[in-house]
């Protein structure tokens, strides 16, 4: 009798890419995935050690995704802002792990490309050589934060969406003035955290880009 197949390492990343795609990573296990392919679970130990050493490994490919055919221009503000809308926008075609990005931090290819290009842009800024490391780390402190955000509303299924939007109208636009005067006078003007946030993520990076840009020498 023929022996099971062999999946390949870029195989079995791909079909939990698939996976993920359709449920969520709380829910992922290595179970789910060899059933999907066919096999056991004993299999994929092979190539990886738990589920945390794949989920870090689907998130590393999503960022060698986001780098491919890359090409560094202009100054180093642009370098920056350029390097944040390709992870920002990989990362959208994969919501559900982009909330794990950060909290499962990969040392892969993807993660070094990304490190390399944010720290060449710093450098590129005339940052006195001490404080590059420094402004990197807040850089991707606050990057992985908003992506995380986004990954977290986009993974929603609809109908929790519209449950989310329904307690947010009735929280907001049902505050009790006497006791909640503030929000009650913006209700009408404060938005849902889902709303608007491509201009929210411009905004802030850009804020955050200027401040460097005040401690240059």
């Amino acid at each position: 009798m023929a022996g099971r197949r062999r999946w390949s390492t870029d195989e079995i990343l791909d079909k939990a890419a698939e996976l993920l795609r359709t449920g969520d990573a709380e829910s992922f296990s290595l179970r789910k995935l060899a059933a999907a392919l066919g096999t056991d679970s004993s299999s994929l130990y092979r190539h990886f050690r738990n589920k945390t050493d794949l989920l870090r490994a689907v998130a590393d490919r999503i960022l060698v995704a986001a780098m491919e055919g890359h090409r560094p221009e202009g100054d180093w503000q642009q370098r920056v802002r350029a390097l944040a809308l390709r992870v920002r926008g990989a990362f959208g075609q994969q919501p559900q792990l982009a909330a794990l990005w950060g909290r499962y931090a990969s040392g892969g290819t993807g993660s070094r490309l990304v490190m390399e290009e944010l720290l060449q842009a710093l450098r590129a800024s005339g940052l006195p050589d001490a404080q590059v490391p420094v402004h990197y780390h807040r850089l991707a402190v606050l990057l992985t934060a908003l992506i995380a955000a986004d990954g977290g509303v986009d993974s929603l299924a609809p109908d929790e969406y519209d449950q989310g939007m329904e307690l947010f109208r009735v929280s907001v636009l049902g505050a009790d003035p006497e006791h909640f005067p503030a929000l009650s006078h913006y209700a009408r003007d404060i938005r849902p955290l889902g709303v608007d946030r491509t201009p929210a993520f411009d905004d802030i990076l850009t804020a955050h880009l200027a401040h460097i840009a005040a401690t240059l020498p």
